[in-house]
């Protein structure tokens, strides 16, 4: 017979004498908002127990007990996630990096950080804003964790230009579920000696091992930036528009499409003022906004009268180039869409990605699913890298489902993914599982086990 589990209260003992009793919450003394992240259809969870390591050892002990004893783990950062990637287990551990949040190190030379997993994207910001660098992923939630980030494999508006969290992480260091830890990576820009385990943790979710440390690419601050605004009479010809943008050399920060609805309720909601005539505003279906930035102004005022010129070419109705408080006001309300979709009583939040070229049939598609089911389906995304973001509307849960397979099926169709940057969690698991490549999957199933034989890290997201 195989002996029997310990009790609750032999385990928060045990959890007691790693992290300390005050590390350790259980019951009611777990906040609410750590039953969940910020996905809408995600149902919150409360775990066994909430513990906050301050330290890699500390993680490394968590994770021997819970292999130990068969414990589910999931990862949390800031709990800004949107597929429901952090929700725990009722019989597991939730570990939340609150407390390891430091910067470890700033190495100008080589521009690179070192920061714990707990560290905040606006923290790492204030410290490199001064020395005139900047870490360039901007996943649009500056209380995001750096963790979180390389869980998620988060990008965000400016990936047009850098690339998402894996094109900016030199390594990372993790601890495996059975509290072995591994040093993937480093300073160093590029390696070609066997394979890469740093891009292979990246993106996974928490299912493979936790992040405790980061290493990150850093770039010089530019000084001068702008924003402008082309309101187009319909979304393909912004769709179309912009390969053409992308093809012009002038190297756009930002390239984001918004739709008309979601403009308006941005305009209605933030009180957003952006100098667009009502006889422009009725004729305008969709807006490209695109943001320029440069280390010499005369540079970029240069290329921003090129870009000017090249939108009314391609059919802008007009071209608006923003002071800068409308233009930072702007983007960052297209950064707050989501909260304006769920204040609105979206159902659910989509992601999809497609090749950037294939945007305008991609849309097209999505257009014609909503209409044959009665379900809106407005949004805004990422133009610049093909990421489409879509706030669902449709309450009936049944329809919606198949809305939402109709979607991925078309993206998938079209060479795309389910999700370009917030990740499968446990919200998007079954349609990842029933419409990708089974051989594919088959070998993903095949790499868990290597990573983590007993199965305990984060069960229910991809797996």
């Amino acid at each position: 017979m195989s002996a029997p589990k310990p009790t609750d209260s032999k385990i928060e003992a045990r959890l007691a004498a790693i992290v300390g009793a005050e590390q350790v919450l259980v019951g009611e003394a777990i906040p609410a908002d750590h039953h969940a992240d910020e996905c809408l259809t995600a149902s919150p969870t409360a775990p066994l127990a909430l513990v906050r390591p301050g330290s890699t050892e500390e993680v490394t002990a968590l994770l021997e007990l819970a292999s130990s004893e068969s414990i589910p783990v999931t990862a949390r950062g800031a709990g800004t996630g949107l597929a429901g990637g952090c929700v725990p287990r009722p019989d597991g551990l939730l570990v939340c990096f609150s407390r390891m949040n430091r910067i470890l190190e700033i190495d100008r030379e080589n521009f690179v950080a070192v920061v714990e997993a707990g560290v905040q994207l606006d923290q790492l910001d204030a410290e490199l804003a001064p020395l005139g660098l900047v870490y360039p992923v901007h996943p649009g939630e500056n209380s995001a964790s750096l963790g979180g980030n390389v869980s998620t494999n988060a990008g965000g508006t400016r990936a047009v230009k850098y690339g998402v969290t894996r094109h900016n992480v030199l390594g990372v260091e993790a601890v495996l579920a059975t509290g072995e830890v591994i040093e993937c990576g480093g300073k160093r820009i590029k390696t070609s000696s066997g394979y890469d385990l740093t891009q292979l943790i990246i993106g996974s979710e928490g299912t493979l091992a936790l992040v405790t440390k980061a290493t990150l690419k850093l770039q010089p601050r530019p000084e001068h930036s702008a924003t402008v605004l082309a309101p187009f009479a319909t979304l393909s010809e912004v769709t179309r528009a912009v390969p053409r943008v992308v093809a012009s050399g002038i190297g756009p920060l930002l390239l984001e499409y918004i739709d008309m609805s979601t403009m308006a309720l941005m305009v209605a909601q933030l009180g957003l003022e952006l100098g667009v005539p009502e006889s422009v505003r009725s004729r305008a279906l969709a807006y490209l906004v695109v943001s320029l930035e440069s280390t010499h102004a005369s540079r970029l005022e240069e290329d921003t009268l090129r870009l000017g010129e090249q939108l009314v070419e391609l059919g802008a109705l007009d071209v608006y180039v923003l002071p800068p408080t409308a233009g930072n006001d702007l983007i960052a309300a297209r950064e707050k869409a989501f909260w304006l979709a769920k204040g609105a009583g979206a159902d659910d939040i989509l992601d999809v990605v497609v090749p950037r070229a294939a945007m305008p049939e991609f849309m097209a598609r999505v257009e014609a699913i909503a209409e044959e089911t009665g379900t809106r389906v407005p949004g805004c995304g990422h133009a610049g890298d093909g990421n489409v973001h879509m706030a669902v509307f449709q309450p009936d849960p049944a329809v919606r489902s198949r809305v939402l397979r109709r979607i991925f099926e078309a993206g998938l169709a079209l060479g795309g993914a389910i999700s370009g940057e917030h990740g499968l969690g446990r919200t998007k698991r079954k349609y990842f599982l029933e419409l990708e490549d089974p051989a594919r999957i088959a070998l993903m199933r095949r790499i868990k086990s290597a990573f983590d034989p007993a199965g305990i890290l984060n069960p229910d997201t991809i797996f």
